[in-house]
């Protein structure tokens, strides 16, 4: 359904620091810069990129956006929760933990990165 995702950011510098702990937690590796200074992720077929506005207006977070990331267990999400938390980030929500609701079962992991985006690792028990 999805081709990519896209961030923006002021510190960009900041921002790769913190997804690339993140990613890295999650078996991806660091992002790469472009020559147009956008970081790029590409993990398990999907795109991941942070950049400075086009516009040149300020990047700002989107009020009840939540970006969400695959986990492959608790102990993944966990991870990268943590990493997060150690490269800018910041606990937002519940803990960690399991949640369920509408006859589902989901683990999820919220985080707030350095830029104020709200994003989520998210992992399907069973």
């Amino acid at each position: 359904m999805f081709s990519h995702v896209m961030l923006g950011a002021e510190d960009i510098e900041a921002s790769k620091t913190f997804y690339d702990a993140c990613f890295k937690a999650l078996g991806g590796r660091e992002g790469s810069v472009d020559p147009k200074g956008r970081v790029i992720y590409m993990h398990n077929g999907g795109i991941f990129l942070i950049t400075k506005p086009i516009d040149g207006q300020p990047a700002s977070c989107g009020n009840g956006s939540t970006i969400g990331f695959a986990a492959t267990s608790e102990e993944q999400a966990n991870a990268w929760h943590e990493a997060g938390l150690a490269h800018g980030g910041t606990a937002i929500e519940d803990p960690p933990g399991l949640r369920e609701g509408a006859g589902m079962k989901l683990y999820l992991a919220y985080l707030r990165d350095p830029a104020g985006n709200k994003i989520c690792a998210m992992y399907r028990p069973g």
